[in-house]
C-alpha cells in the first residue's frame, strides 16, 4: 500500500510543480542581465581598457583604436617581470607557512587529546576576521627595525635579537599567519570525515605513528591540503594591504601594489594598470583552475559507509607542548598586535628608548583619540563603511539566494551559464575588480561613479562565490519532498519558497548576509579605484592615515575598525544561532 501511495503521490507531486516555460525563460534572462552588468560588462572594459591608451578620466573610453601595445609593453617592461616574481616568491613562500601552520592545528584539533581544543580551534579561525591593513599596521608597530616595540624589548633585556618586517622575509611570514586559517578549515573538515581504520591497518602493519601520519593519514587527505593551499596562494596574490605596509618600505613591490601605483602617477597610466590588473587576473584564473583539476585522476575516498569518530593520539605529556604552540599562535596574530595598536594609539610619541620608557604614564593620553574624532571625514566614512556593508550584505544576499535557488534546486534553462558566469569573480582579486569598475563607469555622464552604490556594486561582484557557496550549502540540505509537498497544497513556486525553503534555509541565509557585510567592511583593494571624498570609507581612510606618517592616528582608527568587526561578527553569531533555533523549534514542532 505504502508503494502504491508513492507511486501516486509523486506524479502528481511532478504534475503539479510550477511549469511555466516563459516565466523561467524571463528569470533565468534576468539572473543573466544582472550577472552580465555586476561581471560581464566590467572585464569586458577592462580588456577595452588595456587595448586603449586614453585617460578615462581627461578623454573618456575610446574603442576606435585598439591595440596590443599596452599588453606588449608591460609583458617586455622589467618592472613587471620584477613584481611578478616578488608576488610569486612571497604568496608562494608564504603558502608553505600557511599549509605548516593550518595543518598543525588542524591535526592537534582532530587527531590529539590536546586540552582546550574548542580554544585551539577558535584561535585557528580568529585570523581570518583581522582585516590585512589592521594586520600589517600592527606589525610594523612592533617589527619596524628601528622603532619596533619587540626590538626595544629585545635591547631592554640585553638580547641580540632584531626583527625586520620590513624584508622579503617579514612578508612572508605575515601572510603566512594570517592565512593559515584557509588550510585549516579544508584540512580540519577532511580529518574529520576520514576513516580511521586505513590508519589502524597502517598501525598493525607496524608502522608508527611518525610513519602513519606521514605516509597515509596526509596523503589522503592531500586533495583538502592542496585546495587549501591553492586558496591561500589566490587570496595572497590579491592582497595590497599587507605589501603596501610592509613591502613599499623596504622596496619590494608586487602586482597589486605595481597596479596602484600605476594609477598614482602623474600622468596616471590607467591603461598600463588595466593591463597588468589582466595579467593578474589570467594568473588567478589558472591558480583556480587548476585547483579545481588537480588529483582529479585519483582516487582519494576516505569516508566509508559506516559511522565512525575520529582516532585521537595519546600525546601523554606532550599534549601541553601542543597546547602552547596554540597558544604561542593565539599570542602572535591577536595579542601582540592588539596591545601594540594600544600602546600606538595612545602614545604621544612613538620613540621610546628603553623599557622604562614603555612603562611611564606620562607619556600616554587621548591626543590622538581626540585628534582623529575631530576630522569630519572620520565619521562620514564610518557611516559610509556601515552603509555600503548593509547595501552589499541585502542585497547581495538576496542576489546569492536567488542565484544558489536557481542552479541548485531548479531545471531553470540557462542554469549552467548562471553558474559559470557567477563564479568567475573567484578568479578577479579585489584590486582586479576595482580596476574594471572604474573603466566601466568613470567615463560614463552621471553614471555610477562617484556614489556608494558603486562599492557595494563591486562588493557584491567580488564576494558573489563565497555568499552563493555558502547558501548552496545549506539549500542542498532541503529535501525535494517539502517542496513537492507544497506544490500538492496548491502553493506556487514563489509561494513555496516564501513558506517552505526560506524559512528552513535562514540560518544559512542569516550567515551568508552577515559574512557579506563583515567582508564589505574591512575590503579594501575593490575601494581603491572606486571612492570621492563623499564616499570614503574607513579602509581607505585608514590607508590613507597610514601613508600620512601619523602612526598614532593609524592606531587609533585600526582599533576602532577592529572594534567596529568585533561587533559586526557578534552580531552575526547572535543572529545565526537565533536563526537556527527557530528552525529547529519549527522542525520539532
Amino acid at each position: 500500500m505504502a508503494q502504491a501511495a508513492n507511486a501516486l503521490v509523486l506524479p502528481v507531486a511532478r504534475a503539479r510543480a510550477p511549469r511555466l516555460p516563459l516565466a523561467r525563460w524571463l528569470w533565468s534572462g534576468g539572473i543573466l542581465v544582472a550577472l552580465a552588468f555586476l561581471v560581464l560588462y566590467p572585464i569586458a572594459m577592462l580588456l577595452v581598457g588595456a587595448l586603449t591608451n586614453a585617460n578615462p578620466i581627461v578623454e573618456g573610453i575610446r574603442v576606435g583604436d585598439l591595440s596590443p601595445a599596452n599588453f606588449i609593453a608591460v609583458l617586455a617592461n622589467p618592472n613587471v617581470h620584477a613584481a611578478l616574481i616578488n608576488s610569486l616568491v612571497v604568496c608562494g613562500a608564504g603558502t608553505a607557512v600557511a599549509v605548516v601552520i593550518g595543518l598543525t592545528f588542524s591535526w592537534i584539533v582532530v587527531r590529539t587529546d590536546t586540552p582546550c581544543k574548542t580554544l585551539i580551534a577558535a584561535t585557528s579561525i580568529l585570523p581570518l576576521f583581522v582585516p590585512p591593513l589592521v594586520a600589517a599596521v600592527a606589525w610594523s608597530i612592533l617589527g619596524s627595525p628601528r622603532t619596533g616595540l619587540l626590538n626595544t624589548i629585545f635591547a631592554g633585556f640585553g638580547l641580540d635579537w632584531r626583527v625586520n618586517v620590513y624584508s622579503m622575509a617579514g612578508l612572508i611570514i605575515v601572510f603566512g599567519m594570517y592565512y593559515a586559517p584557509y588550510v585549516y578549515m579544508f584540512t580540519s573538515a577532511a580529518l574529520r570525515n576520514m576513516d580511521p581504520a586505513l590508519e589502524e591497518a597502517a598501525e598493525v602493519s607496524g608502522a608508527n605513528p611518525t610513519r602513519t601520519l606521514l605516509t597515509v593519514t596526509f596523503p589522503l587527505i592531500l586533495p583538502a591540503i592542496v585546495s587549501g593551499m591553492l586558496l591561500s596562494f589566490i587570496v595572497m596574490l590579491g592582497i595590497y594591504g599587507i605589501p603596501a605596509v610592509l613591502g613599499t618600505p623596504a622596496n619590494i613591490p608586487v602586482l597589486t601594489t605595481y597596479i596602484f601605483k600605476l594609477t598614482a602617477w602623474s600622468p596616471p597610466l590607467y591603461s598600463t594598470a588595466a593591463a597588468v590588473a589582466i595579467i593578474l587576473m589570467v594568473v588567478t584564473g589558472v591558480l583556480v583552475w587548476l585547483q579545481q583539476r588537480v588529483l582529479s585522476g585519483r582516487s582519494y575516498t576516505t569516508v566509508a559507509g559506516r559511522a565512525f569518530r575520529p582516532a585521537q593520539l595519546k600525546l601523554g605529556p606532550w599534549r601541553y607542548l601542543t597546547l602552547a604552540l596554540a597558544v604561542i599562535y593565539l599570542l602572535i596574530v591577536v595579542v601582540l598586535p592588539t596591545l601594540a595598536l594600544v600602546i600606538a594609539s595612545f602614545r604621544k610619541f612613538m620613540f621610546i628608548r628603553d623599557i622604562a620608557a614603555l612603562f611611564d604614564l606620562r607619556a600616554y593620553g587621548s591626543v590622538h583619540y581626540d585628534r582623529l574624532f575631530a576630522n569630519p571625514l572620520v565619521l562620514r566614512s564610518v557611516i559610509n563603511t556601515i552603509e555600503v556593508g548593509l547595501i552589499t550584505a541585502v542585497l547581495g544576499g538576496v542576489f546569492a539566494f536567488a542565484i544558489g535557488y536557481t542552479v541548485t534546486r531548479t531545471q531553470a534553462p540557462a542554469r549552467k551559464s548562471i553558474d559559470v558566469i557567477s563564479t568567475l569573480p573567484v578568479a578577479i582579486p579585489g584590486l582586479v575588480i576595482g580596476v574594471a569598475y572604474l573603466w566601466a563607469w568613470i567615463g560614463l555622464p552621471g553614471g555610477l561613479y562617484g556614489t556608494i552604490w558603486i562599492l557595494a556594486l563591486a562588493f557584491i561582484a567580488r564576494f558573489m562565490p563565497d555568499t552563493i557557496k555558502a547558501l548552496s550549502s545549506s539549500l542542498m540540505q532541503i529535501h525535494r519532498e517539502l517542496e513537492e509537498a507544497s506544490w500538492i497544497c496548491g502553493r506556487g513556486l514563489v509561494g513555496t519558497i516564501r513558506a517552505i525553503v526560506l524559512p528552513l534555509a535562514r540560518p544559512g541565509v542569516v550567515a551568508a548576509m552577515a559574512l557579506l557585510f563583515i567582508l564589505a567592511i574591512r575590503e579594501l583593494g575593490s575601494s581603491l579605484f572606486l571612492y570621492t571624498s563623499e564616499t570614503m570609507v574607513m579602509a581607505v581612510l585608514l590607508l590613507d592615515y597610514y601613508e600620512g606618517g601619523n602612526l598614532g592616528i593609524t592606531a587609533a582608527f585600526s582599533l576602532i575598525q577592529t572594534m567596529l568587526l568585533a561587533v559586526a561578527i557578534a552580531i552575526a553569531h547572535l543572529l545565526s544561532r537565533g536563526a537556527s533555533n527557530k528552525v529547529g523549534l519549527g522542525r520539532t514542532g
